[in-house]
């Protein structure tokens, strides 16, 4: 299997870990302050959905520039999401991916990006997902942080453990 359809299947399974896991704690704690790389979890929630949909524009050969204001415009809406919505944002996202990996069955196809942080670079389709697991799981961990931070238990979501539930489902 390849490594980056691997780590984005990864990614979508602790992003929906974490999400039932949320769902499952006390309704205010999405929208409580406290000190992080983003000052909410539906802050941070919402900035992954936000990267995760720029990334999957830009892996339907939208320019950079375009994906990213349009991913970024959705914040003022998906900030103030609730986890039901977050679930299903997400989920429609993840269907996006699926339906990409689906019509894409070699990722090491390359195409051009111009980061307005990093520049312009040639990259692969595989590096993208990559990156989208990655971002994601920094993510995860700042709201791993965020729960701790008030008093609630966190979950684990080591990549480890993602191996273990994919045997689950495999025959």
């Amino acid at each position: 299997m390849n490594a980056g359809k691997t780590m984005y299947e990864y990614h979508n399974w602790a992003i929906q870990l974490m999400l039932d896991h949320m769902d499952a704690l006390p309704e205010n704690l999405l929208n409580k302050e406290v000190k992080s790389s983003y000052p909410t979890i539906a802050k941070t929630l919402s900035h992954i959905l936000a990267v995760d949909t720029m990334w999957i524009h830009v892996l339907e050969k939208v320019e950079f520039q375009q994906a990213l204001q349009d991913a970024m415009s959705q914040l003022p809406l998906t900030d103030a999401y609730t986890i039901e919505e977050f679930k299903t944002a997400f989920k429609n996202i993840a269907s996006k991916y699926q339906l990409f990996l689906n019509q894409n069955s070699t990722l090491t196809m390359t195409i051009h990006v111009d980061n307005p942080w990093s520049g312009p670079r040639e990259t692969t389709f595989e590096e993208i997902l990559l990156h989208v697991a990655n971002h994601g799981t920094y993510h995860l961990g700042n709201i791993t942080t965020m729960l701790r931070q008030q008093n609630e238990p966190s979950l684990m979501m080591d990549y480890s453990l993602f191996w273990y539930e994919d045997m689950k489902v495999k025959p």
